[in-house]
């Protein structure tokens, strides 16, 4: 079963001006996955982009792997301000009270990457972005995780084999109401929580974007 699972980078509030002409903007840029993943790299390419464009009057700092925020900590801090770019899964809105963007958790409703990007790059892609500006956040762009993958620690070759397994999900109605359809017991957790998932012994099955359950590894597909 594949979801599509994107990413989209956010922007919140006004830059804060340098002091001085000569002191560049900063930009502090938070994410939960590694600097070796693809969102990471990503993530570094802005950051250099961004200084080389500007000639050195912008600085993206990132800050990778929940070193500056945890993933439950992330949404809160950008509408406060203290950290301006984020790039988050889409199932984070749901939860602020955005629940349009949970239709990226229904299965099975783009073919491909070409499908998806004619929604995501199109009219209504744009008009999904516009619904975050009254929570205090500017959606600037999406980016591709990877369609969505089940992993489990047994085969998983039919619906019927996630029947009674532990799985662990984000926080997202649509993947729950799957979970519980195809008869497993679930977990709501955040990114960065294996280690609370594991000791209750929810690490046992996740559904992730492929990019973070390829970094994850362990799984049968």
């Amino acid at each position: 079963m594949k979801v599509s699972k994107l990413l989209i980078a956010l922007f919140a509030g006004a830059l804060s001006l340098a002091a001085h002409a000569q002191q560049p903007i900063v930009i502090k840029f938070s994410h939960v996955v590694a600097a070796d993943t693809p969102k990471g790299k990503a993530a570094d390419m802005f950051a250099k982009k961004a200084s080389e464009l500007t000639k050195g009057k912008v600085k993206v700092e990132v800050y990778a792997n929940s070193t500056l925020y945890k993933d439950k900590e992330e949404m809160e801090a950008l509408q406060l301000g203290a950290v301006q770019m984020l790039a988050p899964s889409l199932a984070k809105f749901g939860p602020l009270g955005v629940k349009e963007f949970e239709v990226f958790d229904l299965p099975f409703i783009f073919d491909d990457y070409n499908d998806l990007h004619k929604v995501t790059q199109g009219p209504v892609g744009q008009q999904l972005l516009t619904k975050l500006e009254p929570k205090g956040i500017r959606g600037l762009a999406y980016w591709d995780n990877g369609f969505k993958s089940f992993s489990l620690n047994s085969p998983i070759k039919a619906p019927a084999d996630l029947r009674g397994k532990k799985m662990r999900i984000q926080s997202s109605k649509v993947l729950e109401e799957q979970m519980r359809a195809l008869g497993a017991l679930l977990l709501l957790a955040y990114y960065d929580d294996g280690a609370v998932a594991g000791s209750v012994g929810y690490d046992r099955g996740r559904a992730v974007g492929r990019a973070r359950a390829v970094r994850a590894g362990g799984g049968r597909w």
